[in-house]
């Protein structure tokens, strides 16, 4: 009975992996890839019509108009692109990908950790590089995210992965790039459950919760000033922003806040600064321009936060932050983030409809994002030198209609764009006659 019992456990293991196994991610590039005849989208607003792109161990070696037939070398291999559009990888922002991956299972969840401070947690050693949601991610574009721990009011610090690999080694293309705070809320809504006024009031603890976290952070600089004799990996964990190698990240959406904690930072020394949220951030962007202050913008399919607030400001937001000159990024964070995240390009579709040109909201989520997180040197852009990490569409990637993403190069290697829901599809378009 022993043994009939291991072996059903055995067997329901087996199962279980062949089931949810991971696609085996492309191998590293060994032919060149010649793509001819396609629109091809920079993503710094610039266009190029009936363009061929040359790319070879997993770096762009050319990209100009193929106006004259160009020679290619035999060992190219050419993708007929004509009439189609390529585009730099959509990068997703202020992401938890491969964080959870099923909500309701608690051992598959690796969002946050327990207390308050936690700024030497790192979000990458808990990156699940098999998970099936960041797989479903490579079919509408979307192809490098940030990393990003929740909880707490210091979260801890992200990192920037590429959506095809083994595991978190071999996905990290930048590591521990960014460290996160969870501004103190300068107002809160009463809860109608108890029969309070639904309505924003001030927060009675906001000066107080401000003074312990400045209070935290003047500690952390007197421990990295000092001889370090005794370890404190708390304190350790803020060393990066008080030198400049790590971003600081700062969630906050109202006025009040968002002022306050770009004067904290500020006031700390701290230059290298984003606003995550930023749902306010439109009334003060000659402060934000004036201190150099990047804004990861909430996702545009929200709904406004307040009654007096116009029913479309979370969709022509964006175009208000760029026309005023501020440095801005689309981020997903919110209700189901994780699956929400593969919408980014029809995030960024919706920005076209509310007064930005396509190449505007295409930088919002390539070469802005790219900027901020300090990867811009290889990805965000299709130029010369730069990571031949980019998808062919049939048609306007950030419109749903039309995006058909029909191949997606990672560095280079050419992806898969199989996930869980093409295979249900295609089961279920045989049940029902639909032909692809």
């Amino acid at each position: 009975m022993k043994i009939l019992k291991q072996i059903t456990t055995i067997i329901t293991l087996l199962c279980f992996t062949i089931c949810f196994a991971q696609q085996t991610p492309a191998s590293d590039q060994v032919k060149d890839f010649a793509i001819v005849g396609a629109t091809a989208h920079i993503g710094n607003g610039e266009v190029i019509e009936n363009c061929i792109i040359t790319f070879s161990n997993g770096k762009i070696t050319r990209i100009a108009s193929n106006d004259v037939t160009t020679s290619l070398a035999s060992n190219h291999e050419i993708i007929n692109a004509d009439g189609k559009h390529v585009y730099p990888g959509f990068i997703v922002s202020n992401g938890t990908l491969g964080l959870v991956e099923v909500d309701a299972v608690k051992a598959s969840n690796d969002l946050s950790e327990l207390g308050t401070y936690n700024p030497h947690i790192r979000s990458i050693i808990a990156y699940n590089a098999e998970s099936k949601v960041v797989e479903s991610m490579r079919p509408n574009g979307v192809l490098l995210g940030q990393v990003v721990p929740r909880g707490g009011r210091i979260t801890g610090t992200s990192s920037v992965v590429q959506y095809d690999a083994w595991n978190w080694e071999d996905a990290v293309i930048k590591m521990d790039n960014g460290l996160h705070i969870n501004w103190p809320n300068s107002f809160s809504r009463g809860r109608w459950w108890l029969g309070e006024d639904p309505g924003l009031k001030p927060n009675k603890n906001y000066s107080k919760q401000v003074k312990e976290l400045g209070d935290y952070f003047n500690e952390a600089k007197s421990y990295n000033n000092g001889d370090k004799k005794e370890p404190h990996l708390p304190f350790d964990g803020l060393a990066g922003v008080f030198d400049g190698s790590k971003r600081l990240y700062i969630n906050a959406n109202d006025e009040k806040s968002i002022t306050d904690a770009v004067n904290f930072a500020k006031a700390q020394g701290i230059n290298k600064i984003t606003i995550v949220g930023g749902y306010e951030a439109g009334n003060i962007t000659s402060f934000l321009k004036q201190n150099n202050v990047s804004v990861f913008l909430r996702r545009v399919h929200t709904r406004p936060n307040n009654e007096d607030d116009d029913y479309d400001l979370p969709f022509k937001l964006a175009k208000q932050l760029v026309d005023d000159g501020v440095l801005v990024a689309l981020e997903t964070s919110g209700q189901m983030e994780r699956m929400n995240s593969r919408n980014l390009p029809f995030y960024a579709g919706t920005t076209v409809a509310y007064g930005l040109t396509k190449e505007q909201a295409l930088q919002l989520i390539t070469q802005n994002p790219a900027k901020i997180l300090g990867i811009d040197a290889m990805y965000g852009t299709l130029e010369e030198g730069k990571s031949a990490t980019l998808f062919i569409s049939e048609g306007d990637a950030l419109d749903m209609r039309t995006n058909q993403v029909i191949h997606a190069f990672i560095d280079g290697r050419k992806v898969s764009l199989e996930t869980h829901q093409t295979k249900l599809w295609k089961r279920y378009s045989k049940k029902y006659g639909v032909e692809d």
